[in-house]
C-alpha cells in the first residue's frame, strides 16, 4: 500500500497536459482583460470603426 502511494506520488504523467491547460487559461483571461472594460481596446476598436462608418455614409450622402 505503501509503495503505491509513494509510485502515485513520483508520477509525472499527465503533468505537461495540466501545465498548458493553465497557461491557456492565463492567456484567456489575458485577452479578455486586454478585450474587456471601460478603455478596452473592443471598444476604441469599435469606436474606430463606427468613426470610419460615419464618414463613408457622410461622403456618400454628399457631405464633408
Amino acid at each position: 500500500m505503501l509503495s503505491s502511494i509513494a509510485r502515485f506520488l513520483r508520477d509525472e504523467e499527465g503533468a505537461t497536459a495540466i501545465e498548458y491547460g493553465i497557461i491557456a487559461g492565463l492567456i484567456s483571461v489575458a485577452i479578455v482583460a486586454v478585450l474587456a472594460g471601460e478603455d478596452g481596446l473592443g471598444k476604441r476598436l469599435a469606436k474606430v470603426f463606427q468613426d470610419i462608418t460615419d464618414k463613408l455614409t457622410s461622403t456618400k450622402s454628399g457631405t464633408t
